[in-house]
């Protein structure tokens, strides 16, 4: 059916004869691991994706112990630059992907504009491409290989309660104001909640990184013991490593400002509960993700993946990441699979003229509303950090670890 109906086309015979005995391994967090996406992959192109959602942590330790349980890594890009090296992966040649001249320049040059500025962290660029398609070092400039085609990124701040929390919330530093006690929670996957507390510990005056996305030892014992006392104090009520767990503890008002995902807040909202992804003066916390192949993958699934990869660029991912609150690595391409009211909501920052809805079809926001933060060159021209691997990644996640336990 899928043949006949134009949905694939240009490939031998025998290709297309054997394509319905494919079924590509997947697996990634639960962010981009979707199940319609699956759907819509089948429907289109005529093979199985098999996912599996899977917590960073887990994502990181399968992706390096245990490459021959997938084809394709769904992963961010910090976690590429612990995974990548160990050869666990083969680069990308683009030269076969038709749609990789769509792909936003953040993630060939790392700016939005020839003016703007890289911020710190580990930014996609820097550790997107390699020299060639045997190399596991990364290039300082982009080439035809690269570590993931990228597909999914956001701009990430705090979520709040406006109707409990009794005060404009205008810096990263809010979220330790004692009259927050025990009322506050931050994420608790280190490398992610590290960069939340630099961003906490900078906008409160306390420490002044040189880069926060790679701390030194000195830094990160700073950083950490400011966490401890204030979880001494009581100010913390949780410490959520799930997007369910962020959305009950917001929903149910146990907290009132604390660590959040765009869609977590967008959940909150649809059960009825106040709740906004507070634009902050001293800018975003940032993450990205893409897939990437297994070094084992030959033959006729790598031809597959490369067919999948590109079909992901091509706008009907892309429009159903952008409707949760996501944005899409090509976002031109998911224009066209967007309504203009859909695009100027989540992408211009415009009001919205009607209802906006989910994918499933639930009503998010009500016509009149505008996205938290603005359009898409506001959101992502305002970030201060990448998430990130530092280079005393080892030490951080052991005083992260001292710090929860404590």
């Amino acid at each position: 059916m899928a043949l006949g109906s134009g949905a694939i086309t240009g490939f031998p015979l025998i290709w297309a004869q054997n394509i319905k005995n494919v079924t590509l391994r997947q697996f990634g967090t639960g962010v981009s691991n979707l199940n319609a996406i699956a759907d819509k992959c089948k429907e289109d192109l005529g093979f199985n994706l098999q996912l599996t959602s899977l917590d960073s942590d887990s994502v990181t330790q399968r992706a390096v112990t245990q490459p021959n349980s997938y084809d394709i890594a769904d992963i961010e890009y910090w976690i590429c630059k612990k995974v990548f090296p160990s050869g666990a992966m083969q680069p990308l040649d683009v030269r076969r992907l038709t749609n990789y001249d769509k792909i936003s320049p953040l993630f060939i040059t790392g700016k939005l504009s020839e003016d703007a500025e890289i911020a710190q962290g580990t930014a996609p660029h820097t550790v997107g491409f390699v020299p060639d398609r045997n190399a596991t070092v990364f290039a300082d400039s982009p080439t035809d290989w690269m570590t993931l085609i990228p597909t999914i990124y956001n701009a990430d701040t705090l979520g709040i309660r406006p109707d409990l929390v009794g005060r404009p919330i205008t810096s990263w530093a809010d979220i330790m104001d004692p009259a927050f006690k025990g009322q506050t929670s931050i994420i608790n996957i280190p490398s992610i909640g590290i960069m939340d507390a630099a961003m906490i510990c900078e906008a409160m005056g306390a420490i002044s990184y040189s880069d926060k996305g790679n701390m030194t030892r000195e830094e990160i014992d700073q950083t950490i013991e400011i966490l401890k006392a204030a979880k001494r104090d009581g100010q913390f009520r949780a410490f959520w490593k799930t997007f369910d767990e962020s959305v009950n503890l917001m929903a149910s008002g146990e907290v009132l400002i604390q660590s959040m995902w765009s869609p977590a807040v967008a959940a909150v909202r649809s059960q009825g509960v106040p709740c906004v992804y507070q634009p902050l003066k001293e800018g975003y916390r940032a993450w990205g993700g893409g897939l990437g192949l297994a070094s084992h993958l030959s033959g006729l699934e790598l031809d597959a993946a490369y067919e999948y990869i590109d079909w992901y660029l091509s706008g009907w991912v892309g429009a159903y990441l952008n409707r949760q609150g996501y944005y899409s690595a090509a976002p031109e391409t998911s224009r066209a699979h967007m309504s203009e009211d859909e695009w100027g909501f989540w992408m211009q920052g415009q009001a919205a003229q009607g209802d906006i809805v989910s994918p499933n079809g639930d009503v998010m926001e009500k016509a009149g509303a505008v996205r938290d933060g603005g359009s898409f060159e506001e959101r992502m021209g305002s970030v201060a950090c990448w998430n990130s691997v530092m280079d005393e990644n080892q030490y951080m996640v052991r005083k992260w670890n001292e710090f929860i336990v404590s």
